[in-house]
């Protein structure tokens, strides 16, 4: 059989650098498991206190009974009507008009080393409504039986209010109650306004205040023929999301403002609703067809990791290729088991820095982590050697790379450019550096040995 150690040598670093995937991908399941017990105490803070917030509303909900009018013959061909009442029908409106002015501040809950941002919204909510005669129902009036009208609010969790909001309505004060009426019925508020008489148009304007506390995600509901929102916020990383992206927004170091406006003619639907099975339908298609702002975390220390450790095997690949190319070029020889060490003190970087980012800053776990490997590589190296320039010249090179990655995970936009130009590099700098190699001479001369 024809000895080829070159061959031998290319195989054997391959087979290390795929034996070099079980610990990093050990290291990305303890990622994922470590994200996942931060959702878990997340959810756990949402549970004892509020979750993601979606307002809905105020709905006027009138409620009401029909007279139906049968006629009959009886024997001797006479006619007569009968009239009965239907049971209790409902109608939903939504507002003519609605505006919330606030501002929200950010607490933070931890629970170990886990945190969880809540919001706190201190907001005012004004509108109108408008109540056509009869209640827009195409019935005569004089078969309207008014029976109750209340106003609704709804709160995706109520638990998160935290005032005691009075309803100023026309000038008047009501109290709300908790919960909602039918259909509307479940998380949110209400006021019972009595009786609205059907045979004439009515109009209100109403105004109250609402403290409002969740979780990460404060969403509202467009209902009314025009809804605006005014928010501001001391929080400088505000994600904007949902079907109505704000009309302006200015966002900066010492918090963000934006503001909304949303007509009927934008969500293509109109206010009034004459059932209480399409009011339903109209609210649940509503609350998917919101704009929301979200308090997001601005580094991610988990999702920063885990892309980092996707990286890992690209480190490996380029630090086996330079220590070849160290080989071949120098004449030296380096162990396989010396490949293997500096390449688990690679992978060691990418579980120190999940381990320091939970207690620190991820800039400052980054670097400690870089400097660590960087260092523990370049002694090694040092002592393999015998020679102290080409260890400090691989330590540099692995610090670049470490530079070169955190630009990558700062810049998820730029990642595949700039993981090409990076891979495109290292194959241009071996090419020029063997152009002129005879590689089967060097191959004879490792026969020759």
């Amino acid at each position: 059989m024809i000895r080829n150690p070159l061959f031998t040598k290319v195989l054997m670093i391959c087979l290390l650098t795929l034996l070099l995937l079980v610990p990093l991908g050990m290291i990305q399941s303890k990622i994922s498991e470590r994200q996942s017990l931060q959702h878990d105490v997340q959810q756990d803070i949402a549970r004892s206190s509020s979750g993601p917030q979606t307002i809905s509303g105020p709905y006027l909900v009138i409620k009401y009974k029909l007279r139906e009018h049968y006629t009959t013959k009886d024997s001797d061909g006479v006619s007569r009507t009968t009239i009965t009442e239907s049971g209790v029908q409902e109608t939903v409106l939504a507002p003519h008009d609605m505006k919330i002015t606030g501002d929200a501040d950010v607490e933070t809950r931890s629970r170990g080393i886990y945190q969880a941002r809540l919001f706190n919204l201190h907001s005012a909510i004004t509108g109108g409504f408008v109540v056509p005669q009869g209640y827009g129902i195409n019935r005569a009036i004089a078969d309207i039986i008014p029976v109750s009208a209340d106003l609704v609010m709804k709160v995706s969790d109520s638990r998160g209010i935290r005032n005691a909001p009075v309803l100023t309505l026309n000038g008047s004060k009501h109290e709300f109650a908790p919960g909602g009426v039918s259909p509307l019925s479940g998380n949110g508020i209400h006021v019972s306004l009595g009786i609205l008489e059907a045979a004439e148009s009515h109009a209100f304007s109403f105004d109250f205040p609402l403290e409002l506390q969740g979780m990460t995600t404060l969403a509202v509901t467009p209902t009314g023929n025009t809804t605006e929102m005014s928010l501001k916020s001391p929080w400088p990383h505000p994600s904007f999301g949902g079907s109505y992206l704000p009309r302006s927004r200015t966002v900066d170091a010492n918090g963000f403002s934006a503001q909304w406006l949303v007509t009927n003619l934008a969500r293509n639907s109109a206010p009034i609703r004459n059932n209480a099975n399409a009011a339903m339908e109209d609210v649940q298609e509503s609350a998917a067809d919101s704009f929301s702002v979200d308090f997001i975390n601005p580094v991610n220390v988990y999702l920063l990791s885990e892309r980092a450790v996707k990286y890992g095997v690209l480190f490996v690949v380029l630090v086996f290729t330079s220590f070849f190319m160290f080989e071949v070029l120098r004449n030296l020889r380096i162990h396989p088991m010396q490949y293997l060490l500096v390449g688990l003190a690679l992978a060691m970087f990418f579980l120190l820095i999940i381990s320091l980012s939970e207690h620190m800053a991820f800039l400052a776990a980054y670097v400690i982590s870089g400097a660590a490997c960087a260092s523990l590589i370049g002694i090694y190296l040092a002592g393999v050697l015998k020679n102290r320039k080409p260890a400090l010249a691989f330590s540099g090179g692995i610090v670049l790379l470490y530079a070169v990655l955190y630009g990558v995970l700062q810049s998820e936009d730029n990642a595949l450019l700039m993981g090409t130009l990076v891979m495109f590099t290292a194959l241009a700098a071996v090419m020029m550096l063997t152009r002129r190699m005879d590689w089967y001479g060097l191959n004879a001369a490792e026969n020759a040995v």
